[in-house]
């Protein structure tokens, strides 16, 4: 189970008496998550999901805390931070910040239909434009400066067709790097993979872990979003779905030429982003493989290979 950091039941009854929530009922661990422990807790008067945050600078706890009021103000379907009985937000637990959010209902959705896509295009457009203001700025600390770092240290874990595969899509990020596009920016959730949306049939009723969002192109979003929910089980894009998706988002928020124009290689960049984030994950996990959660791998290394082509253009008003 993904819970670093176990709770005992007396300690978190404690914790929880600071909010005007009633009493503790019930809590458990939450085994899906990979970055930080998360515990689904029950109170009298709410039911809530309890993070303590194991990864990433503390300083930028409090941009979460604003991004998702901002989103929650939004009337987006997010698990904004409930405050305790002094209005504070950002809490400390076992020596973690901790944040009590509302648990919002609703399942993941394993095998996506072109509505589950087309919510999820809708949603992340909606969320670019709440934050395309800019008065919300963060750094990524996964961004393509650090893939060009971490990519050649981690060579040595790979078979001679990843080494070609990741050295030659390394190189194709370091010519972006010298001539960055200015591409349409706003804060992108970053991580919007299946695991973090949440459905009550085909409807959308909730997307949670916001904890690798960060300022950026609003195309490098679109494009984890649709490497992870409209491709098939070889990692090949699945058009109509990746069209269900790409057309909700810009019946909200339009794509630009340039933007197409930079469609395929920014498809292949955010490949290697959690091919990479998985490869450290698992050297740093080596031996822990049952308690904690690590994703394979190479599941980005076979859709990257799946994207040298790209045959899929962005949905662009003529």
């Amino acid at each position: 189970m993904s819970v670093f950091t176990p709770l005992e039941r007396d300690e978190l009854a404690e914790f929880v008496a600071r909010y005007p929530l009633g009493r503790l009922r019930d809590f458990s661990g939450i085994a899906a998550g990979s970055e930080n422990s998360n515990f689904f807790v029950s109170l009298e008067q709410a039911e809530c999901v309890l993070t303590l945050v194991e990864r990433g600078p503390v300083q930028d706890l409090p941009f979460f805390v604003e991004l998702l009021e901002c989103l929650h103000q939004a009337d987006l379907p997010v698990p904004y931070a409930y405050l305790d009985s002094q209005g504070v937000a950002l809490q400390q637990l076992k020596g973690k910040p901790a944040l009590l959010q509302p648990r919002l209902l609703g399942k993941h959705v394993h095998t996506p239909n072109a509505q589950h896509c087309a919510e999820i295009g809708r949603f992340l457009a909606r969320l670019h434009l709440a934050t395309a203001d800019g008065h919300l700025q963060r750094q990524s600390d996964r961004g393509f400066v650090w893939m060009t770092e971490q990519g050649p240290a981690l060579l040595a874990d790979l078979d001679d067709a990843g080494q070609t595969l990741l050295n030659a899509a390394l190189g194709e990020i370091q010519t972006l790097l010298a001539d960055l596009p200015s591409l349409p920016r706003a804060v992108l959730h970053a991580d919007l993979f299946r695991d973090n949306a949440l459905f009550d049939g085909n409807q959308l009723s909730g997307v949670i872990d916001f904890y690798n969002a960060c300022s950026g192109w609003m195309l490098y979003d679109v494009a984890i979003t649709v490497n992870d929910w409209c491709s098939d089980e070889h990692g090949v894009l699945d058009e109509p779905l990746a069209r269900a998706l790409l057309g909700a988002y810009a019946a909200e928020r339009p794509f630009t030429a340039q933007e197409n124009d930079h469609w395929p290689t920014v498809l292949r960049a955010t490949c290697v982003r959690f091919w990479l984030s998985r490869l450290l994950a698992v050297r740093e996990h080596q031996g822990r493989r049952g308690e904690v959660l690590v994703k394979d791998p190479r599941e980005f290394q076979t859709k990257l290979a799946a994207r040298q082509q790209v045959s899929l253009h962005l949905p662009i008003a003529l």
